[in-house]
């Protein structure tokens, strides 16, 4: 928890400084290609997170590998990190960087888990109902769920939308049990 708020405050303090300098949209480019790259290359998370390597060194091998791949600004912000020894907050950073992007932007993450792949018009209305719902751009991502009968199942930050036949079914025996059965 302690990583999450000092990565929310190097997140915040970033945004700020790409802001402050109008150049926003090229610092967040270069946070996708160091996501990816974390993700793709087990030796730059291993590199990163090094209590071994000292931090001249790892400036050095920065600036080697990022070089003018990346603003001015990032490669900054990147050495500063290694100077206060925050770099294998990186990854928490950058996942900070992208959720307080996405609420200046008023964008909301919704997860839809669903039993099969759903057509592009259901993905369509979903989107839409939860535009509708919470009155914000969504950015939904899907993925299939074996365990689920049927319908689906949505995540919308801490809420859950539980949409499955599974759920449906519960809530028609309460209702049922409510009304003292089929009579």
């Amino acid at each position: 928890m302690v990583n999450v708020r000092v990565a929310r405050r190097y997140a915040e303090a970033f945004m700020r400084a790409g802001e402050d300098q109008k150049v926003l949209d090229a610092v967040s480019k270069d946070l996708e290609m160091l996501e990816r790259l974390m993700k793709e290359s087990r030796e730059l998370h291993v590199f990163l997170k090094s209590p071994v390597i000292k931090t001249d060194k790892k400036q050095l091998v920065i600036q080697e590998m990022f070089g003018t791949k990346i603003h001015a600004l990032t490669m900054d912000f990147l050495l500063l990190l290694a100077k206060k020894g925050r770099e294998e907050l990186l990854p928490d950073i950058v996942q900070q960087f992208f959720s307080l992007l996405d609420e200046k932007l008023g964008i909301v993450n919704v997860e839809i888990r669903s039993a099969t792949d759903l057509s592009k018009t259901q993905h369509e209305r979903i989107q839409q109902k939860f535009e509708s719902m919470t009155k914000k751009k969504v950015r939904l991502s899907f993925s299939i769920d074996k365990v689920l009968k049927g319908g689906f199942v949505a995540r919308v930050g801490d809420t859950m939308f539980d949409g499955s036949v599974k759920r449906q079914l519960e809530l028609l025996r309460e209702r049922f049990a409510e009304d003292g059965g089929l009579n």
